[in-house]
């Protein structure tokens, strides 16, 4: 009778994991595009991306122009101008440019798409937990150049077309306006970012840039939080799974009906009649 129970719990099991690889629900908020103004409808493949957005080539919501628009110091994407306090240094330069094609490009970043109501598009991102390399280092890199504005998404002077300092405001060092990494991630594009402890290939964090050889790190961190996301809507800081537990390697789905399963599982080990799977 053990032998027999064994086996129908094995079955249950199987039957579970089969559902599972069969009907897998598509999550909304995994490899999709926000509904911005540049972005494309769905995620795909571009021949040609242009320089540092070229990792997001294979599976990309920008097209090669917005890529190659991206690096402009007059771009026309947003007729924004990165030299409105002098000459961007290039090592500073490097890091926006990468901030837009991660922005413009990525397909992860759906668990902090955001609704909005500008002229110019319907979605943003908001509170993207960006790793702690990836912000140090964008600070350290433009510590030395100079800025008239913590908040680049709004208030500029724009009676020339192209963003210039409000009238009154001066040109500062850098670290004044940003005076830590946390300041810049957070405050120079309204909280889309969120600074964190998490490091690179951590699996926590969103990586602004990556090695296309090494893969894509962030499609894992945006499965993590859609998993954080679905399993607590309304405090995604609170909700951790167990790190060194077997368990977590399942899908949830399987974790989610195994009780059940259990549960019905009948005296004898017999498993599953013509009802038994097709109602759930």
């Amino acid at each position: 009778t053990g032998l027999a129970v064994g086996m129908g719990v094995g079955q249950v099991m199987l039957v579970l994991l089969a559902a599972c690889t069969v009907m897998p629900a598509k999550d909304p908020l995994l490899n999709i595009c926000m509904d911005a103004k540049h972005h494309k409808t769905k995620p795909g493949p571009e021949g040609k991306l242009h320089d540092q957005c070229a990792p997001w080539k294979d599976n990309a919501c920008c097209t090669a122009n917005t890529s190659s628009e991206a690096h402009k110091d007059q771009s026309n994407l947003y007729n924004f101008n990165w030299n409105h306090c002098g000459l961007m240094p290039p090592k500073c330069k490097r890091h926006f440019i990468q901030d837009t094609c991660l922005y413009e490009c990525s397909p992860n970043l759906g668990p902090w798409i955001d609704q909005t109501d500008s002229s110019w598009r319907r979605e943003r991102i908001l509170h993207v937990p960006l790793c702690k390399e990836d912000c140090e280092e964008w600070w350290e890199d433009c510590k030395d150049y100079l800025a008239c504005k913590e908040n680049w998404h709004k208030g500029w002077n724009w009676a020339t077309g192209t963003n210039r300092c409000p009238w009154g405001s001066m040109c500062r060092p850098f670290n004044q306006v940003f005076p830590r990494p946390k300041d810049l991630c957070e405050k120079i594009w309204s909280n889309s970012y969120k600074y964190t402890t998490e490091h690179r290939g951590s699996g926590r964090c969103i990586q602004m840039w990556f090695d296309p050889a090494q893969g894509n790190p962030n499609v894992v961190v945006a499965k993590y939080y859609a998993w954080k996301k679905r399993s607590s809507p309304a405090g995604m800081e609170n909700v951790t799974p167990e790190k060194d537990n077997a368990v977590r390697d399942l899908p949830w789905s399987v974790l989610v009906l195994l009780p059940l399963a259990l549960v019905m599982l009948p005296e004898g080990g017999r498993c599953c009649g013509s009802h038994g799977w097709g109602s759930l």
